[in-house]
């Protein structure tokens, strides 16, 4: 046996997990779990990234001995340093409002077909490239000599050796998803410098040992390397999913949802582009073909707005409500922004002539069937763009332990669910380690070690997708 220790960061929690791998077995248990809360200062809202490295180091702590340390987070931001690699602030948050309008100025010089063609990546608002262009006269970029993506900055941090991890590097929109490089063009004409960027490194890829001052923080026993992983948590997550065979889709599930297909090549017609389906690296060189929805953001902001109930409650009484009496867009940009989310929920019902769901159960629901909505719209969409038909939905993430939206999922898309792993992100992470370091083998090998080891639950459809479709007509009538 083998230890291996995840660090696994999203946008409302961090952890530390540890993963043992032996021959046929995969286990996981948590070391360490901490907040991630953003603060708002003048300048924005800003990662608290401070408290983040002190929940890695506190992680690591009491994780005791491990073989190798591997970090995935989520995407599209990052850290400047100056020249003495010393980090210049907080890097902003990418709901920080600073980027609106910023997409049509970046048009104006690469339009947004050229842009897709060249990237493959969809449009969201927070890109890194939108991010680079709306602080393109700031000091702090002014002043930055290295620009890390939150995962490699910590990786910095913690070794002192800088990199740019390919799954990540491809959301920023200045990847070329063909060549698995830059895109030098796009970077050029929006003057963008890609000198900023350390060298790409691929999952699998050593990424240094931890510096001796981080084993003494940590009580770990030298040498301990850090390896490179999927570094986006959705590749780490893509990489766990325990599937047979090709003819599966994914829904990655958390504050987000990313439904779609894992690919050999990228889908850059432009149909795809207007359907907003974004062409994202995986591993192997793999392409994460998926669309990003709102995901259970839309809940836990409501959650959080009525005082945090019982989860468990809430679920049970959002199973009693009718099903599909009122949808909302969950892709929709205008939930993007904290704040008031049951009211905008009501409202986006109102104003489409739905009934206005005013409990909080109904507002549940609404989320959960509005939800297996989009991801019927997602796993649909995808297999025509794509021509890659599936047979099989995979649902990993915490998502896959709110069972109510599983089963709404597969009544949705008329296919059966696979749900779980529900720590997907942080056991890809394992499991890159463990293959870098010669105990597993291929992706097959490796998916195939989870569908043994992992708790699984399988959801069959229920009816007919009849009711799916004439909600989804109801939505595209607005």
């Amino acid at each position: 046996m083998k230890s291996y220790a995840a660090v696994d960061l999203g946008a409302s929690s961090g952890r530390v997990m540890v993963g043992r791998v032996g021959p046929d077995s995969l286990d996981l248990t948590e070391a360490h779990r901490f907040p991630n809360r953003p603060v708002r200062t003048p300048e924005g809202l800003r990662w608290d990234i401070l408290a983040l490295y002190a929940g890695v180091l506190d992680g690591l702590r009491a994780a005791g001995h491990v073989d190798s340390v591997g970090i995935d987070s989520w995407a599209v931001d990052y850290g400047l340093l100056d020249a003495d690699g010393a980090l210049l602030g907080n890097p902003a948050h990418y709901r920080d409002p600073r980027t609106q309008g910023v997409a049509e100025q970046v048009w104006a010089t690469v339009p947004a077909a050229e842009l897709y063609a060249a990237t493959g990546l969809q449009y969201a608002p927070f890109n890194t490239l939108y991010q680079l262009v709306a602080a393109r006269s700031s000091a702090q970029l002014a002043h930055a000599k290295r620009l890390l993506l939150i995962p490699d900055l910590l990786a910095y941090w913690l070794t002192g050796e800088a990199g740019t991890e390919l799954t990540n590097a491809s959301t920023t929109q200045l990847i070329d998803p063909r060549t698995g490089d830059w895109s030098y063009d796009v970077a050029a004409r929006l003057g963008i410098d890609l000198e900023l960027f350390a060298p790409l490194r691929r999952p699998g890829d050593p990424a240094g040992l931890l510096r001796q001052s981080v084993l003494e923080e940590t009580g770990l026993t030298g040498p301990v390397p850090v390896t490179t992983v999927g570094s986006h948590d959705t590749a780490s997550a893509v990489a766990a999913v325990p599937a047979v065979g090709e003819r599966f889709a994914y829904i990655c599930t958390g504050t987000w949802s990313l439904a779609g297909l894992e690919l050999t090549a990228p889908v850059l017609t432009e149909a795809s582009r207007a359907a907003n389906f974004t062409n994202e690296l995986g591993l192997d060189g793999t392409v994460r073909y998926l669309r990003n929805i709102m995901g259970l953001w839309l809940l836990q902001e409501c959650v959080r707005e009525w005082g945090n109930p019982d989860l468990a409650d809430l679920l049970s009484a959002a199973a009693e409500v009718p099903a599909l009496r009122s949808v909302v867009d969950a892709g929709d940009a205008a939930f993007l922004a904290p704040g008031r989310m049951p009211s905008r929920i009501a409202d986006a019902c109102r104003e489409s002539g739905q009934p206005v769901p005013e409990s909080r159960a109904e507002i549940t629901r609404c989320i959960l069937d509005s939800l297996a909505l989009a991801h019927r719209r997602a796993v649909f969409e995808a297999q025509e763009l794509a021509d890659h038909p599936v047979d099989v939905v995979h649902i990993v993430g915490g998502g896959a332990r709110n069972a109510l939206l599983c089963r709404l999922t597969a009544d949705a898309c008329g296919l059966p669910v696979v749900a779980g792993p529900a720590e997907a992100a942080a056991l890809g992470n394992v499991l890159v380690q463990a293959r870098a370091h010669g105990q597993v083998g291929d992706r097959a090998e490796m998916r195939g070690l989870l569908a043994r080891t992992q708790p699984l639950t399988r959801y069959e459809p229920q009816g007919t997708t009849a009711a799916w479709q004439a909600a989804e007509n109801r939505l595209t009538a607005r």
